[in-house]
């Protein structure tokens, strides 16, 4: 698989993902890394510093790669002093969730990410995208995701949702 194959194969994922993202609730706004502008509520008037995140499990992955990634996201932000709780805290601020997906062949793998930031009333806020490349694969696209791979999207996660709130003012 070539690299215009490559990018238009994690391109037809993005926009798969997004479809199946938005099939849970009203907004059809496409993939984009900035707030949602249409009808979106401002968010809550809470200091940075007390905001909280609730990630719900992470859809299309295998279970190990979620749960690694779930303790690299956890780590990274308490490192970074952004604070995730139970998804069973009613104090959320913000209710954060995933779909994530691979394709590769024996070149190299693509994770692609989505994540739907909703808030206290349940309205969708903000989307965060974005991809990784890994190693190749032999058969399942997800054997070549590797531990780096899951901690850069980690770190591009933690990041996103910072730079969000910093931009949101709250």
């Amino acid at each position: 698989m070539n690299a215009i194959t490559r990018f238009l194969t994690g391109f037809a994922l993005i926009a798969a993902l997004g479809l199946m993202a938005g099939c849970s609730n009203d907004v059809t706004e496409p993939v984009v890394r900035r707030p949602v502008q249409s009808n979106t509520p401002p968010p809550p008037a809470v200091p940075i510093d007390q905001v909280t995140f609730a990630f719900d499990p992470f859809i299309g992955a295998p279970g190990n790669i979620a749960d690694d990634l779930s303790r690299k996201i956890g780590a990274l932000a308490k490192s970074q002093n952004l604070t995730i709780i139970r998804r069973s805290d009613r104090k959320v601020t913000y209710r954060v969730k995933g779909y994530l997906s691979a394709v590769g062949d024996n070149t190299g793998t693509v994770i692609v990410y989505v994540y739907d930031i909703f808030d206290a009333a349940n309205r969708r806020v903000y989307r965060l995208t974005g991809q990784e490349t890994s190693s190749g694969s032999s058969g399942d696209p997800w054997s070549g995701i590797t531990g780096g791979t899951l901690q850069n999207v980690a770190v591009r996660t933690i990041d996103g949702l910072k730079s969000w709130l910093t931009r949101a003012g709250g």
